[in-house]
């Protein structure tokens, strides 16, 4: 489904093609002025070998034809086109009526796409900096599924690599059972902060945790029951999370599930001459002048790469995927760029893309969990919450739910900050700033939405009084073509693979609609004029509300 306007354009453009003999038609929405459409006629000029009223006179002559085309007028160059505003407003109104938040919403497709996201690394704690890949990663999954595809969600946990032998070395020199059975997640944490720490002043262990790693992986019995161990209380703590922020997955998979389904990788590098030894490791040798890819140590270990073949060519084997996403930060771009690359040289034609995005920073400054530098996002989310139930106690004491309502409103608020930027860039982490209940934030959204349906809470819409006339008045119009673009901000959102397109359409459709009930009465003593006011105010809340699921966000009656 595209949009009406969208579609318009669409049979406006094939008219002219049938009675005459063009190129192209560029046919605008303009940024100013009042009409609906606009053709630039300067290019046509060399091509039709014709002056500017000419090209005008044939294409008005055509364009006119269009069962909701009102009037055609040339100004400065452009043809301009005014759409009948009556008709235009009806349908879109009465289809959101008719659909409402299934406005927009695509048929099956029979298309699947896989989206790699969050992914933790277990034994440390969910902080402020997995937020992104969780938040990015559930809205491009609903996105897809509202546009028709079959969306398998994948948490690929990070539960495998040297950094495990990195713990268990801590873990068996440091650590005390009753504080790690106490707080296991918070002391495992302290623990891998001060290997590193010590490890900066003692080269020898990190050889350590490089063997100790290898016995993981030739499957030690008593180094496999303290990685089972580490990673079965690393999962309870990322479900509590999960669960708050109401993102779900398909599979946990991690990378410990493809341990035995690497084999076949090494294999079919080697079948295919891709494999070829440098220094005692195995690589893959690009067809440019990048380094080669390293695909086993010269111990005998795999890596990251390694895994994410095995785990590709596992979930083409099971899903059958269209397409597959990494909802993965900016820092490992090489990583898959060469994954697409040594996939391409394999004789696969997956489509593979890496959703990358910024960091969420703390005064300016990265996080690393390495450093002991991270936020425990439980802490910021209880912070959020707290904050909020705080403004709500200041502006509406009485409400019922209190501490729902701030759930709702803290929790949304971080979701909303994070979605409405650009994913490519870094993000400042201000609490306060994105609590506000005015300017670009998830609160304002969720005050316009409360704000809508305290209008409808007394009233009943009856659209057999609706007097569509009414939709003429700019005011009216203006917004209702806003509506109107709802499918097609979807479906650039999913093409873009940018949360922020649907964010930031939703701040505009609550500023004009705040502007709107600003300047219109919309109880209005008149019957006819309430209706036709309740409908679009109706109409407005439908889009608002699945705007914000697709953000995995939840919406508010009251607050």
């Amino acid at each position: 489904m595209i949009c009406m306007i969208e579609q318009i354009k669409l049979e406006l453009r094939q008219l002219l093609f049938d009675h005459l003999d063009i190129e192209d038609v560029v046919l605008e929405v303009p940024k100013r002025g009042d009409s609906d459409l606009a053709i630039p006629l300067f290019g046509y000029q060399k091509q039709m070998g014709k002056k500017l009223p000419e090209i005008f006179d044939l294409f008005k002559d055509i364009l006119i034809q269009h069962r909701l085309v009102e009037s055609v007028v040339f100004t400065a160059g452009f043809l301009n086109i005014y759409l009948k505003r009556v008709d235009v407003s009806k349908s879109i109104l009465n289809s959101i009526h008719d659909e409402k938040q299934s406005f927009g919403t695509q048929p099956n497709n029979n298309k699947t796409i896989v989206i790699d996201y969050s992914s933790p690394n277990i034994a440390k704690s969910f902080s402020v900096g997995h937020l992104r890949s969780t938040v990015i990663g559930n809205s491009l999954k609903l996105i897809y599924q509202k546009l028709g595809y079959n969306v398998v969600g994948i948490n690929h946990l990070g539960d495998w690599g040297t950094q495990f032998g990195s713990m268990m070395v801590a873990y068996r020199m440091w650590g005390d059972k009753d504080k790690i059975k106490a707080n296991p997640i918070d002391e495992l944490q302290a623990l891998y902060v001060r290997f590193h720490e010590a490890a900066e002043k003692d080269e020898s262990l990190k050889q350590k945790a490089r063997d100790a790693f290898l016995k993981l992986e030739q499957g030690d019995p008593e180094y496999t029951k303290l990685w089972t161990y580490f990673r079965e209380v690393s999962l309870q703590e990322f479900m509590t999370m999960y669960d708050i922020l109401d993102v779900s997955f398909d599979s946990y998979n991690g990378e410990a599930f493809y341990n035995d389904k690497m084999d076949r990788v090494v294999k079919e590098l080697e079948d295919k001459h891709l494999l070829v030894e440098d220094q005692g490791a195995m690589v893959v040798k690009l067809e440019d002048d990048t380094p080669p890819v390293l695909i086993k140590r010269s111990d005998g270990a795999t890596l990251y790469t390694t895994r994410d073949l095995a785990a590709l060519l596992y979930r083409n084997d099971t899903y059958h995927f269209d397409k597959a996403l990494y909802v993965v930060g900016n820092e490992q771009k090489l990583h898959f760029e060469n994954l697409k690359k040594v996939v391409k040289m394999m004789g696969y034609d997956f489509n593979i893309e890496h959703i990358n995005f910024g960091l969420v920073l703390q005064d300016g400054k990265k996080m690393s969990t390495r450093k002991g530098k991270t936020t425990k996002l439980d802490y910021v989310l209880n912070q959020a919450v707290l904050k909020a139930k705080q403004a709500i106690e200041e502006k509406n004491p009485n409400l019922e739910n209190k501490d729902q309502v701030a759930k709702v409103v803290g929790i949304g608020a971080v979701i909303f900050n994070d979605l409405k930027n650009d994913r490519t860039l870094n993000i400042e982490f201000d609490l306060d700033g994105m609590l506000k209940f005015e300017g670009q934030t998830g609160p304002y959204l969720l005050y316009s939405i409360v704000r809508i349906f305290s209008i409808l809470k007394s009233n009943t819409i009856d659209i057999t009084q609706v007097d569509y006339t009414l939709y003429q008045d700019e005011i009216y119009y203006s917004l209702i073509k806003v509506l109107d673009q709802f499918p097609s901000v979807v479906q650039r959102a999913a093409e873009s693979y940018s949360p922020s397109t649907v964010a930031k359409y939703l701040l505009q459709l609550s500023q004009e609609f705040n502007t709107f009930y600003a300047k219109v009465k919309i109880n209005d003593s008149n019957d006819v004029v309430r209706q036709t006011n309740l409908l679009l105010v109706e109409s407005i809340l439908n889009i608002l509300i699945e705007g914000l699921r697709l953000l995995g966000m939840k919406h508010l009656e009251a607050m």
